[in-house]
C-alpha cells in the first residue's frame, strides 16, 4: 500500500482555500493510480466519507471531487492527527518527500516501488505550505525520497503529480517485468 500524506504547514485551526486546492488536486493522482490518500493535521472533524463530501462540494477539480468521494467510499481516504510518537502503524514505513534527501537515508523511486511491489507499505509525506516537512518529521521519517533524482524543487501540486507518476510507471513496468520475458529497452 502507498499512501500520499499531504501534511499541513499553512494554518492547523482554520481551513484555508490552499488546503481544499491541495486536497482536490491530490485525490485524482491517489485514485487513478490505487493509492491511499490521508491529510495530516488538517483542521477537520468528521468522518472521511463526510469530509470528502463537503470538500467536494467546494471544488470543480477531479470532476467537481469525485475521486475525493471515490477514496472515502473505498477506505483510502484517511485523516489523521499530527503525529507525537510516529506514524499509524498500519501506513507502513514514513518517507519525506524532498529535494534534499539527508545522507543514509536516501530511497529512490525504483527501490521504493520494487519493495511497495513486494508487499510493503509505505507513507509519503508531502508537506504543503512555504517550508515543507518540519524538521522533525525528516528525523521521524526512516527514509527520504527525491522524485527528480536531481535536487530539483517542484511546486507542491506538481511533486504530487511526479510522485504519482513516476512511482506508478515504476510499479507498472516491474509487473510487466515480471509477467514477460524482458525486451531490450525495459
Amino acid at each position: 500500500m502507498i499512501t500520499l500524506a499531504l501534511y499541513n504547514t499553512y494554518d492547523s485551526r482554520r481551513l484555508h482555500d490552499a488546503h481544499l486546492r491541495a486536497i482536490a488536486r491530490a485525490a485524482p493522482i491517489a485514485y487513478a493510480y490505487g493509492f491511499h490518500l490521508a491529510l495530516v493535521g488538517f483542521p477537520l472533524k468528521g468522518k472521511p466519507s463526510e469530509i470528502a463530501e463537503e470538500v467536494s462540494s467546494h471544488t470543480t477539480i477531479g470532476e467537481g471531487g469525485r475521486y475525493l468521494v471515490q477514496l472515502a467510499k473505498g477506505g483510502k481516504f484517511h485523516l489523521l492527527d499530527f503525529p507525537e510518537r510516529g506514524f499509524p502503524p498500519q501506513f507502513g514505513t514514513p518517507v519525506a518527500t524532498t529535494r534534499k534527501p539527508h545522507p543514509g537515508r536516501g530511497i529512490t523511486p525504483l527501490n521504493l516501488a520494487k519493495r511497495a511491489l513486494s508487499g510493503e507499505s509505505f507513507i509519503l509525506l508531502i508537506g504543503l505550505g512555504r517550508h515543507g516537512l518540519p524538521g522533525e518529521i525528516f528525523k521521524m521519517a526512516k527514509y527520504h525520497m527525491d522524485v527528480t533524482g536531481r535536487g530539483i524543487s517542484l511546486e507542491t501540486c506538481t511533486a504530487i503529480g511526479a510522485i504519482g507518476a513516476t512511482l506508478a510507471t515504476y510499479m507498472g513496468v516491474l509487473r510487466w517485468r515480471n509477467g514477460k520475458k524482458k525486451s531490450r529497452g525495459l
